[in-house]
Parts: structure tokens; C-alpha cells; sequence
């Protein structure tokens, strides 16, 4: 037991750092082969803050995890949204002026139902899971033409003034980058056989592990970065963040975990974990999005999204009891 615990410790950490040097090492070496700074803020830093996520759910799916792989998931989206975004705008409300964050979170709002239709039957099976990642590679491409048709935009602007680009040598940023990926996949191992260790002395479910530990620990590269970029006024940055991270949870990491083994989904997934996801997704269009101008999340809210999370969790630790 000991020795799980310390392993989900050790995994959770080298995974965060390992994921740094990920995104680190992917955006210097895209600027360096000249890729705009949108486009980065949009694919790396949205979408590759939630390597962890990906890492983690597929070594789940591999060994027959498939709840930590779902729990991870869905797990994450709660407290991207939740927990990140209302801790971050409690500390300091968030603007949103990016006018691509706002057409992204209209799709958000859809492929979360897109997700809550898929589990309804109780199963994600592997025809499934492949319509998610072919979902997902239209919207990478649909980014991709984004990020190079529009020339200038608030997320943009702010990736180009931040020290997410800070010159390295290209020899360096390659090296980040694939040390990055293997020790990914490493420290991933390591914290998936702790989880799954820790939650079967305990008599816990696969699935409360994923939705709890594994999710916020995945979870914590995003709230690193969302913290100091709205410390820094780099709102874009913090709110891009959650929405690139939500997409790809949503259709890249349950696609993939799916594809690699077919997913068998608890009644309390569809009637618990799927509509807190939703009604917290919805809030989040309905406050981000800004009817009448720019989109905006001040303390109030941001309080409230935490005080969501923080009765969802507490909840979640009842069942255990």
C-alpha cells in the first residue's frame, strides 16, 4: 500500500514536469519552423496541457481500466472548469477577447452532448470512440486553417508577449520535446498501476479514482498555466487553456482510450459525472462567452463554479465512506 501511494506521488510529479517540458519543447520547436503564435496558443498550449490526460487514459485502456480512463476524463473536464477556472477567477476575474475562444465554446457545448448521447446506452464502443477522433481531427484541421487565415487575435497577441516562446536552440527544444514524451508515458505507468492499487485495498472504485486523484492530478498542468497567465492579465491564455483541454479530453482521449479497449459505461456515470459535466459546460458558454461583448468571469461566478466543485467532490467522498 505504501509503495502504491508513494508510486501515484512520484508519477503525479514526474508527469507534470515531464509535461512542461512537452509543451516547452513542441512550442519553441513550432516557432522556430515558423508556425504563428495563434496557432500555437490554439493546438500546442490548448490542446497539449492535456497530454497527461491522454497518457494516462490510454495505459488505463491497455491494461482493462477503462473507468480510470473515463473517470479521467470526464474527471478533468469538472475541474478544469470548476476548480481551475474558479479558482483562477476568484484570484482575478478573467476576460475573454479572443473571438476564436468564443466560436470554441459553442463546439465545447456540443460535443459535451455529443458525449452524453454516446454513454447513454451504457458502452463506448470502439465505432464509437473512432466518430470522437475523426470529430477531433476536423476540428484540428478547422483550428489549423483558424489559426492561419486570421492574422491577428487577442490570444495571439498575448502568446507572442508571453515566455512561452522564450528562444532556445532548436537541438534543445527537440530534446525537450521527445524526453518530455517518454517520460510521459513512464510516469503515466507508474501512477496508473498506483492508482489502481490504492483503489482496490480500499475497496474504492476504478472510477472514483479517475474522477478524483487521477483527474486533478492530470489537471494540474492547466492550472499552473492558467494561474500565472491571468496573474500575468494573459486572460486569453487561462480561458484557452480550459476550452483547448476540454475539447481533447472530451473526443481525443476518451476516442483513443476507446479505440483500444471498447468502454463499458456505470449507470452513475450517465446520471451523476455526465450531467455535472454538462451543466457546468453550459454555465461556462452562458458566462464565457459574452452576448454583448467581451466574455467575462468575475469573482462571484468564479466562486460559484468552486463552490460546485467543491459539493461535487465532497459527494464523491461520501460514496467511499
Amino acid at each position: 500500500m505504501t509503495i502504491a501511494v508513494l508510486s501515484i506521488i512520484s508519477g503525479l510529479v514526474l508527469l507534470l514536469w515531464s509535461a512542461d517540458r512537452f509543451v516547452e519543447g513542441s512550442a519553441a520547436a513550432a516557432h522556430y519552423f515558423g508556425m504563428s503564435p495563434l496557432l500555437i496558443g490554439m493546438v500546442i498550449v490548448g490542446f497539449g496541457t492535456s497530454t497527461p490526460e491522454m497518457v494516462v487514459s490510454a495505459f488505463s485502456a491497455l491494461q482493462g481500466n477503462s473507468s480510470i480512463a473515463l473517470g479521467n476524463a470526464y474527471g478533468s473536464n469538472i475541474a478544469n472548469i470548476a476548480l481551475i477556472l474558479g479558482l483562477t477567477a476568484l484570484i482575478k476575474p478573467i476576460a475573454v477577447h479572443s473571438g476564436v475562444l468564443r466560436k470554441e465554446l459553442p463546439i465545447l457545448s456540443a460535443m459535451t452532448v455529443i458525449a452524453a448521447v454516446q454513454v447513454w446506452n451504457g458502452e463506448i464502443s470502439r465505432g464509437e470512440a473512432v466518430i470522437l477522433l475523426i470529430i477531433f481531427i476536423g476540428l484540428i484541421s478547422w483550428t489549423i486553417w483558424q489559426g492561419m487565415h486570421k492574422k491577428s487575435d487577442a490570444l495571439g497577441n498575448e502568446i507572442e508577449q508571453s515566455a512561452i516562446l522564450k528562444t532556445m536552440p532548436i537541438k534543445q527544444a527537440m530534446f525537450r520535446l521527445s524526453m518530455g514524451l517518454i517520460l510521459l508515458m513512464a510516469s503515466s505507468r507508474v501512477l496508473v498501476w498506483g492508482a489502481v492499487t490504492v483503489a482496490h485495498k480500499l475497496g474504492v472504485s476504478d472510477l472514483i479514482i479517475g474522477l478524483t486523484i487521477v483527474a486533478v492530478g492530470t489537471s494540474l498542468p492547466e492550472l499552473a498555466s492558467s494561474l500565472i497567465a491571468a496573474r500575468k492579465g494573459e486572460n486569453d491564455i487561462a480561458f484557452g487553456n480550459i476550452i483547448g483541454s476540454n475539447l481533447f479530453n472530451t473526443l481525443a482521449v476518451v476516442g483513443i482510450a476507446g479505440t483500444i479497449h471498447p468502454m463499458t459505461v456505470g449507470p452513475e456515470v450517465v446520471q451523476r459525472d455526465i450531467p455535472v459535466m454538462a451543466g457546468l459546460t453550459i454555465s461556462l458558454f452562458i458566462i464565457g462567452y459574452g452576448f454583448k461583448g467581451p466574455g467575462r468571469i468575475n469573482r462571484i461566478e468564479g466562486a460559484a463554479l468552486l463552490v460546485c466543485y467543491v459539493a461535487y467532490t465532497l459527494y464523491l467522498m461520501l460514496l467511499i465512506i
